[in-house]
């Protein structure tokens, strides 16, 4: 379970304070597919980035059970001076998996070629994604972090990522933030709308997608 505990976030701004996310308490379960809907700059990914720990609540408490992935496609973890062979090492250690097994997984499915050698500053934002999307795949986690979509790159590859991710996840959790519907409605099985600062649970991804076309969507 994701515990978010009186939970709030918000930025201030020249014009004011923008509130991204009211005071919250609820749970959200690691062990199911849950979609989160919400208009594009509602907050979704700051919400994401706050549970996966990248960003930090203005107040309030995050507690996380089990293994969560980091948001899937975030490369901003990696260190611009180390080759991907080395920051791979490093995630590996982190995570206290085998890291010949993870780097043979990652390289492999990344396809940077004799780039993994090369600092990750060397590489193009493409390629920093591929690499970032292929080392989560590498780790088995209890539930994946996703922001809008499944993979990177070219028709191709984000049809590669799709099926790996798939087959990768197919006993795992997934938390999915999309202001797609279509999206949400493939992927998941219960949802949240954040709307307004509000985030609102629904135990059945129709009543999610119902309430969110009929208050949230343009």
């Amino acid at each position: 379970m994701i515990h978010l505990i009186d939970v709030e976030k918000h930025f201030d701004t020249d014009v004011g304070r923008r509130q991204v996310l009211r005071q919250t308490r609820l749970s959200i379960p690691t062990d199911k597919r849950v979609g989160v809907l919400g208009r594009n700059g509602a907050g979704k990914s700051t919400l994401l980035n706050m549970i996966a720990g990248v960003d930090q609540p203005s107040r309030g408490t995050i507690m996380r059970e089990g293994r969560l992935s980091w948001p899937l496609g975030y490369s901003g973890g990696f260190h611009g001076d180390l080759t991907a062979r080395e920051n791979i090492s490093f995630v590996a250690r982190l995570y206290g998996v085998d890291y010949r097994e993870t780097f043979e997984r990652a390289e492999e499915f990344a396809e940077i070629g004799n780039y993994v050698d090369m600092p990750v500053r060397t590489y193009s934002a493409g390629m920093k994604s591929r690499l970032a999307f292929g080392l989560s795949l590498a780790i088995a986690f209890d539930c994946y972090l996703i922001d809008e979509s499944i993979g990177a790159g070219d028709r191709f590859f984000r049809a590669k990522s799709r099926r790996v991710f798939l087959n990768q996840s197919r006993n795992s959790g997934m938390l999915l933030v999309s202001h797609n519907e279509n999206t949400i409605r493939e992927y998941c099985e219960i949802g949240l709308v954040l709307f307004d600062g509000f985030l609102l649970p629904f135990g059945n991804i129709e009543d999610a997608i119902d309430f969110y076309m009929r208050r949230c969507a343009p």
